[in-house]
Formats: structure tokens, C-alpha cells, sequence
């Protein structure tokens, strides 16, 4: 017979994204696109790759990213094709690459994406157009970052903007909006936005709503004031009419342990009156620039970087201030500016947030750092073998849901996340037997295991443990995907 398809996965245990029960089917891509999910003749394919015994599921989607200038930098982007992702969300905790055009260092957090020449982009336009032009293994989705727009806006950043800076922050947006961005993102524990109140971030997210666009936040406060920040990030919600993203929802600091068990509820109860999300990582420790105060907070603190003593990357903060024979607050300050890992959550609580039906899963991984947390590696390998083989907080088509189709309903991804004739061909090929992550704290750049065929837009880009070299990711505008679920 004369081959219909330019590839067909054979005899996979077909998970779909939904949630629904997995099958035993044969799935047929040509182009960019699924085109069949059934029982094929052989032959059917130009190619055929049989997969039996394997888990075919969609390619996974990172919906809490740092991977702006990192599409660029290494557009393999082997630490998340590696894990069957397939799609990144950028820009958030408020910190985007644009729309922003530097002349100094830029502030801290913004310093974990890019040095004063990566931050290039004075309109949000030139950034998803070079994405055009250099495109990486995967997709992307893009997010606006307040603190960004603070910083190219401001020239002192411990105060509320005053008017006219706001409306020249909310100009910037619009252009990012019109460029194609999915939505706002904030940082508000961060220094360059902790100024900011609340009225600040509603006047630029009212822009949101016409646009069909989304608003993001990692909180004011993870820890004691937790609650009081959910109500801000619900009240930005509603006072803008937009859908909010609790992002790595967690609670921190040992005098919080156990309190996901009063925050959980608040969600729900919220979630039953307007358009909330949440997305978490699969780790007790949390990773990002390094601040003296969060050390009392944390039950230990690993340096990930530092400018000023790149050797101490990989090392203990207690370690090398015993070494130095100064206090961990001194080695602080003899570290700046750098990046560190914080042990400051309990795994009950990480339990219960990743069982809670509602959360995506995000890497929330710094792709610059010299010694990354390994969730930049493990997260979804991680998901799907510890804490749903092993732990078995859910079943694996649960698990799955939570990656695809949950993700890609809450950003807009039109025709990703599920496997369905007409979708994006998206693909992730792993054995549900052997899947875990292997990078650890010591070795965190270590590939997963048990991930055999990765497919971005219907080309292989991950298969045998390595990269294939293809480039065949895009940027995902909001506009053109907009058009496309309107013309479902």
C-alpha cells in the first residue's frame, strides 16, 4: 500500500492529555500535525517507530519558566527536551527580557536571565521576532514582566510609580500585548516590585481583559503572610476581570510547615468564584538570588553562583563560611551578586499542593546558573516517576493532565496538550517503568531516564538520550491562537 503518513508511533499506550483512560492505538503525524489516533495498517507511515510497551503522551508543558534568553543561548534546549517538554512558558515572577534595553547591570532577580548586553529588546515585537528568526527545539509562550517594565521605566524602584510612569508602563504592555505576548506576570517579593502596590499592578493588568490575556504572580509573601497575599492576588483578579496564576504555589519557612492544609482551601473556595490556577515544582527547596535575610528560613543553602567567587558555585553556604571563618551572613555579602538554592519547605506540603486536582506543573529552573537546581532537569521525569510510580499521588493519565491539556486550557495554547486528530504534533515517547529523574543537588544537570522520542511540530527532536539538532520550535503568539480556537 502507498504510505499516507510521514510517520506513525506504533502500538504505544496512547495517554491523551484528558485525563482519560489510556489506549492502545497507533498515532499518525504528517506535517506539523496529529492527522490519526487508531488502529493503522502497517505500512501506513513513510516512517514507523514502533513504540510498544511505551507511554505515547503530548508533549509536556513547562508553564513556570526563566528560559528567556536561554531559546537563544542554547536553543536545544536539551535540559527540557531531554524531559518530554515541548512548549515554555517565559517571563515570569516579573522578570522578562523585554521589553527592555539596558545601559547598566540590571537589578537583581533580573540578573538571573540575562547580563546588561542580553537585555536587548526595546519592544516586545524584536523579542518574539528573533525567537522567528533563531527558532529553538521547542515552543514558547511568552509573559510580560512588571518588574521589567519597572525597571526600563523607573529610575528609582523603592516607591509606587507615580501616573506617568504607570501609563508609560502600560503603553509598553500594550505593545507587548499587540505583539502577541499571553499575558502579565509579577514579582512582587522581589526588590525591584515589593514598592509596588496593589492599585499599581491592577491599572496595568486592566489591559489584560481586552486582550484576552492572563496575569501571573509569585506573591508578596510565601511565608507568614501567605494568606494575606493570596487575597491580593485574588483581588488584582478581580478587580482587572482576568484569569490569575498562583505561581510555585508553596509555603516557606519552618514556622509555616503544614499550612498548605489552610492555603489549599482558600484556593478552592476562590477558585468556585473566579478564574484561578496554580502551578508548583516537585522539590522541598526553592532556587534564586542569593539574600542574607532567607537564610534563618531555610534548613540549609546551596550557592548555585556568584560573580565574585565563581569557585564557591556548587558548594554549601555553611561550608564556605566556616572555610572563610566568617559568619553565613558576612559570606553573604562577600558572595554578591549571587544565586542560591533554599531547603525551606516541607514534603508534606509539597505532597499535598502536587495531589490538589487544580496544579500544573512548572520547572521554575534557571537555565544561567552555573550549578542549577536540578529541577531544571528532573521536574516532569520526576512527576511522572517518584510521585506517580512510586509515591502513587495519582495515576499516570492524571499525571499527564496535569502537564498537558490543564496547562495548555489555562494559557491558551490552542490544539496542544492533547492528543486528538488536528492537534499539534507534540509528543513525548517515554516508558512509564523506568521514567525518573537522575540530576540531583550534586549532579544537576544529569538527563532523565526512560524519555525515548521527544516530537516538537512533528519533528524529533530528542530520541536514543540526545538531541537530534532539528530547530523546529516557534513563538506561540496569543493572537494566532486565538484565531485558531475560534476556528474550531
Amino acid at each position: 500500500m502507498t504510505a499516507r503518513y510521514d510517520l506513525v508511533l506504533r502500538g504505544g499506550r496512547v495517554i491523551d492529555g484528558t485525563g482519560a483512560a489510556s489506549q492502545s492505538l497507533d498515532v499518525a503525524v504528517t506535517g506539523d500535525r496529529i492527522v490519526a489516533v487508531e488502529r493503522l495498517a502497517a505500512g501506513s507511515g513513510k516512517r514507523e517507530i514502533d513504540v510498544a510497551g511505551l507511554a505515547v503522551a503530548p508533549g509536556f508543558i513547562d508553564v513556570h519558566t526563566h528560559d528567556d534568553r536561554a531559546l537563544f543561548a542554547t536553543p536545544a534546549m536539551a535540559a527540557k527536551v531531554s524531559q518530554g517538554v515541548t512548549t515554555v512558558v517565559t517571563g515570569n515572577c516579573g522578570v522578562s527580557l523585554a521589553p527592555l534595553s539596558l545601559d547598566r547591570a540590571p537589578p537583581p532577580p533580573l540578573d538571573l536571565i540575562a547580563d546588561r548586553e542580553g537585555y536587548r529588546f526595546p519592544r516586545f515585537a524584536d523579542y518574539l521576532a528573533e525567537v522567528d528568526a533563531h527558532p529553538p527545539a521547542l515552543n514558547a509562550a511568552a509573559l510580560v514582566g512588571h518588574s521589567s517594565l519597572r525597571v526600563g521605566t523607573m529610575a528609582t524602584l523603592d516607591r509606587a510609580a507615580s501616573p506617568a510612569e504607570i501609563e508609560a508602563m502600560r503603553q509598553r504592555l500594550a505593545e507587548a500585548l499587540e505583539a502577541g505576548a499571553v499575558g502579565l506576570s509579577t514579582g512582587l517579593w522581589y526588590d525591584p516590585a515589593s514598592a509596588a502596590p496593589k492599585e499599581e499592578v491592577i491599572a496595568l493588568a486592566a489591559l489584560l481583559r481586552p486582550a484576552g490575556a492572563l496575569y501571573t504572580t509569585h506573591m508578596r509573601n510565601e511565608a507568614d503572610h501567605v494568606l494575606d497575599s493570596l487575597d491580593e492576588t485574588f483581588a488584582v483578579g478581580r478587580a482587572a476581570e482576568v484569569p490569575v496564576v498562583v505561581s510555585h504555589h508553596k509555603v516557606v519557612g519552618k514556622t509555616n510547615f503544614g499550612r498548605t492544609e489552610e492555603t489549599l482551601p482558600v484556593i478552592r473556595a476562590a477558585m468556585a468564584k473566579q478564574a484561578v490556577g496554580l502551578d508548583c515544582y516537585p522539590y522541598v527547596a526553592s532556587s534564586t538570588v542569593l539574600r542574607p535575610f532567607m537564610v534563618p528560613f531555610a534548613l540549609k543553602v546551596l550557592v548555585t553562583w556568584s560573580k565574585r567567587a565563581p569557585e564557591m558555585a556548587g558548594r554549601y553556604l555553611g561550608d564556605i563560611a566556616a572555610e572563610w571563618k566568617v559568619s553565613e551572613a558576612e559570606a553573604c555579602e562577600r558572595l554578591q551578586p549571587a544565586g542560591a538554592v533554599y531547603w525551606t519547605m516541607d514534603e508534606a506540603d509539597v505532597k499535598r499542593v502536587l495531589a490538589f486536582e487544580h496544579t500544573m506543573i512548572g520547572s521554575d529552573g534557571l537555565p544561567h546558573d552555573l550549578h542549577p537546581h536540578p529541577r531544571l532537569w528532573g521536574t516532569f521525569p520526576r512527576v511522572l516517576g517518584h510521585y506517580c510510580r512510586e509515591e502513587k499521588l495519582f495515576p499516570l493519565e492524571e499525571a499527564v493532565r496535569r502537564m498537558t491539556s490543564l496547562s495548555a486550557d489555562r494559557f491558551g495554547l490552542t490544539n496542544r496538550g492533547r492528543i486528538a486528530p488536528g492537534a499539534y504534533a507534540d509528543l513525548c515517547v517515554f516508558d512509564p517503568a523506568t521514567v525518573i529523574d537522575r540530576a540531583s543537588f550534586e549532579a544537576p544537570m544529569t538527563p532523565a531516564a526512560g524519555i525515548a522520542h521527544v516530537l516538537v511540530n512533528g519533528t524529533i527532536v530528542w530520541q536514543e538520550g540526545a538531541e537530534t539538532g532539528a530547530r523546529p520550535g516557534r513563538a506561540l503568539r496569543r493572537q494566532q491562537m486565538q484565531k485558531e480556537r475560534a476556528a474550531a
